[in-house]
């Protein structure tokens, strides 16, 4: 559990670090790059990982409230998993969502109250002025943007045929990142996470059998 913990904290120190480095170092919509597929794009979004909206005001109300609960939710499973013996690679995955959902709730929660507006300027942590938003109404910072591969569909390609393609254009941020990885091990691994643990003895059971009786045909 103790690993588990570290990386939820690890998480959130380097999520939230880089987003307080951007909010108070960057206007809305400015880029700072790296390589032609590596750029820090400084943008905000109302709703879900990857800049996805949830629309209308008591929409975001009702997202906030919901990460909350969600992530009260997957805290208590990520513990009874821990005290069930589960899989570590299980509990580190949840561990991984985990601080994800966390380091966006923190955005939404008081990104409102201690900052104010990025449009045409660099914005401040506790202005004298106030926050831009209320709380649970604060907007999520997202700056990870790989704009990997751009084209254009061949004509004879169905549905997009000569249209315009870049892949990948979500720009998001660690925590989403993190989100990501816990989801994608969990589907990656399920089988063995899930496992009955009854049957996985059992099939241990049977190959030392059948290991002792091939050493004992060939005594």
């Amino acid at each position: 559990m103790k690993r588990a913990l570290l990386i939820i904290l690890s998480v959130l120190v380097a999520d939230q670090g880089l987003k307080i480095w951007v909010k108070t170092h960057m206007y809305l919509g400015q880029e700072i790059r790296f390589f032609d597929w590596f750029i820090i794009h400084f943008t905000e979004n109302n709703g879900m990982a990857f800049g996805m909206e949830f629309a209308g005001e008591y929409g975001k109300l009702f997202l906030s409230v919901f990460r909350i609960f969600a992530v009260l939710g997957l805290a208590y499973f990520m513990y009874r998993m821990h005290k069930q013996g589960s899989p570590k690679g299980l509990v580190w995955s949840l561990a991984l969502i985990l601080a994800g959902a966390l380091g966006n709730i923190l955005d939404s929660a008081f990104y409102g109250l201690v900052f104010n507006d990025s449009y045409h300027q660099i914005s401040s942590l506790f202005p004298a002025e106030g926050g831009y938003a209320p709380f649970l109404y604060g907007r999520v910072v997202d700056m990870l943007y790989f704009p990997l591969i751009s084209g254009f569909f061949p004509d004879w390609f169905p549905v997009w045929g000569g249209e315009y393609f870049l892949f990948f254009r979500p720009v998001f941020n660690i925590a989403d990142s993190a989100i990501s990885f816990g989801v994608g091990f969990i589907a990656i691994f399920q089988r063995s996470f899930f496992a009955d643990p009854k049957k996985v003895e059992a099939e241990k059971e049977e190959a030392d059998s059948e290991v002792k009786a091939t050493d004992s045909n060939e005594s």
